[in-house]
């Protein structure tokens, strides 16, 4: 043992006297190198913003931050999603808790392809891995934010020329009993939109996508429901969260709407 250590007071491991137990102590907003793998069979290498908790009995002043550092630099220079879990579990034996979490954000890119002209362009999407430990039982979340198209269906009909569309914010977080894709999930949610949307598109594509959308008018209320009904058919998905925010293009308020599998 270093000399110099062994006469540094430890103060986070000092009793103390309050009783009071800690639900989550740890440090949030540590950018990390990771890499994913997507469904085409490739890895996408990227930046994630971790937040990593863990529980502080009653009998402990503090808990140990720059063993938060030291866990995720002690890995490969990338951390990838097979070895989410494992990360928690040394966390938890290295901070000598019980319980904790670990989530980690990062942007997504799917290749899209516009409808009509066939042209490739790049779509981010923000994606959170969720993941904690409790009772020594390991459970994962996946939240994923998709922008979309919505069509009011109310101005639809009452206008004679045209319907106020906007810009959607879907986001859906799911617990997995299995393996799901990023892109699964971003599918299921695009095909419940007025129309998805794409990073580049030609005068033909703008055509097709503006003209799908007025075919397809939805509230925030359709959006969430259609997407929910989908989910609920899913094997692999145990539970979720389903929320849409419009950007209303006619009022300076948003709409909102969300269910929650019981």
């Amino acid at each position: 043992m270093n000399k110099i250590t062994d006469k540094i007071e430890d103060v986070q491991n000092t009793p103390d006297k309050r009783h009071l137990d800690i639900d989550k102590v740890g440090i949030k907003s540590i950018r990390h190198p990771i890499s994913v793998k997507d469904k085409t069979g490739g890895d996408q290498s990227t930046v994630a913003m971790f937040d990593m908790y863990v529980h502080l009995p009653h009998n402990f002043k503090g808990t140990h931050m720059s063993r938060f550092v030291e866990i995720l630099n002690e890995n490969e220079r990338t951390i990838s999603v097979k070895n989410f879990e494992k990360i928690l579990r040394d966390m938890l034996e290295r901070l000598e808790s019980k319980a904790g979490d670990v989530e980690m954000t990062f942007p997504y890119f799917v290749n899209k392809r516009a409808p009509i002209s066939g042209v490739e362009s790049l779509l981010d999407y923000e994606v959170t891995f969720i993941g904690s430990i409790k009772d020594n039982q390991f459970i994962n979340q996946i939240k994923v934010i998709i922008p979309v198209t919505s069509l009011c269906p109310c101005s639809k009909k009452i206008s004679d020329y045209g319907a106020h569309n906007q810009r959607s914010h879907v986001t859906v977080t799911v617990e997995t009993n299995d393996f799901v894709w990023i892109e699964d999930i971003i599918e299921l949610v695009e095909k419940n939109a007025s129309s998805e949307l794409y990073g580049l598109l030609k005068r033909p594509d703008e055509k097709y996508v503006t003209e799908k959308a007025y075919d397809n008018p939805k509230f925030v209320e359709d959006m969430v429901r259609d997407i929910a009904t989908d989910l609920n058919q899913n094997n692999k998905i145990t539970s979720y969260t389903v929320e849409s925010e419009n950007f209303e293009s006619i009022h300076n308020h948003s709409a909102y709407a969300m269910i929650q599998s019981s």
